[in-house]
């Protein structure tokens, strides 16, 4: 499916900034005369993208702009988190420099007053102001290649992570699980307020590729292991999801691409002793996972889609003096 190889470490970024450095040098009038070319493809056109563009942008309606809008022309490195600054200038490049928009960046878990670019919303009715982008995709957008057999792999259910007053979830599962032998749990950081006892060390994602399931937490906002473990031979486990990015979360079916558990997670044990029992089912559901995940893996076409949904965003607003 594309997918990227495993990896011991955390990727090297460097070369991430290097090409983004270099989008500070190039004119943007060079993206300019190529904007139409990218969406006149037919690939442009297909029903998969234009379902996909009108999910994560769903305004339907022409909207005014504040002061809270920024032209394109002024939108800065200064201010903003350089991943999130980035993973903008990429796409409004292709944009008149006059056309206005509101980067709205972080873990947003709010539905904002006026139609924002945001890496998260809530999955809620109404959030139509919530127009999803691809943002810090180098640490959210991650897939990999598993060469181990979900056959041959532990069975317990493995979580690494970070805690915090604000990720209550993670604190209410490793009370009832941090000491459950079928569990290979515990946070990572320096959380000072912290149970000494849930603290365990540092663990790779080739390290958890070992264990049949792998645990997919919500924090502030989205579970950001929720991507690399679907591209496993490993089957994701979760809650159902509160929030969603541009993986469209949203749209994951429940024990069909995921195993779902309880919201108070009371069910875990029996979840795990079904599918232990049931392998055929969790080797379908990661199968089906893979499919899923296969849809983000062309490069091509996840730009044309990033681009789409800008032009449906500038075209709505009244800053578009076209």
């Amino acid at each position: 499916m594309g997918a990227l190889p495993v990896e011991k470490h955390k990727r090297i970024k460097i070369f991430y900034y290097l090409k983004s450095v270099w989008m500070l040098i190039l004119p943007k009038a060079l993206y300019r005369r190529h904007l139409n070319k990218l969406l006149s493809q037919p690939i442009a056109k297909s029903n998969e993208v234009q379902t996909r563009v009108n999910y994560y942008n769903k305004l339907a309606n022409k909207f005014d702009v504040n002061e809270k809008f920024v032209a394109i022309r002024n939108f800065k490195r200064k201010g903003y988190k350089s991943a999130y600054f980035f993973d903008t200038l990429e796409y409004v490049r292709y944009f008149n420099a006059s056309y206005k928009f509101v980067p709205l960046f972080g873990d947003i878990t709010y539905v904002p007053e006026v139609p924002s670019l945001l890496k998260s919303r809530p999955l809620v009715e109404g959030n139509e102001n919530s127009v999803l982008f691809n943002l810090n995709k180098f640490r959210h957008f991650h897939f990999i290649n598993d060469k181990l057999r979900y056959a041959d792999k532990i069975d317990k259910v493995v979580w690494r992570g970070h805690v915090s007053k604000l990720k209550t979830s993670r604190i209410n599962f490793l009370e009832q699980y941090s000491e459950n032998p079928r569990c290979d749990v515990g946070y990572t950081n320096n959380w000072k307020e912290g149970n000494p006892r849930w603290k365990k060390g540092w663990m790779s994602i080739a390290d958890q590729l070992n264990y049949k399931f792998i645990l997919c937490l919500e924090g502030v906002d989205v579970a950001t292991n929720l991507k690399w473990a679907m591209s496993s031979n490993s089957v994701a486990v979760s809650t159902k999801p509160n929030y969603e990015t541009w993986f469209m979360e949203g749209k994951l079916k429940p024990d069909y691409h995921y195993i779902e558990i309880a919201d108070d997670f009371s069910n875990l044990e029996e979840k795990l002793d079904y599918y232990l029992k049931h392998p055929k089912q969790v080797e379908k559901i990661i199968s089906n996972a893979h499919e899923y995940i296969g849809q983000f893996t062309d490069k091509k076409r996840e730009k044309i889609i990033s681009l789409l949904v800008l032009d449906k965003y500038f075209s709505l607003s009244n800053s578009n003096s076209d």
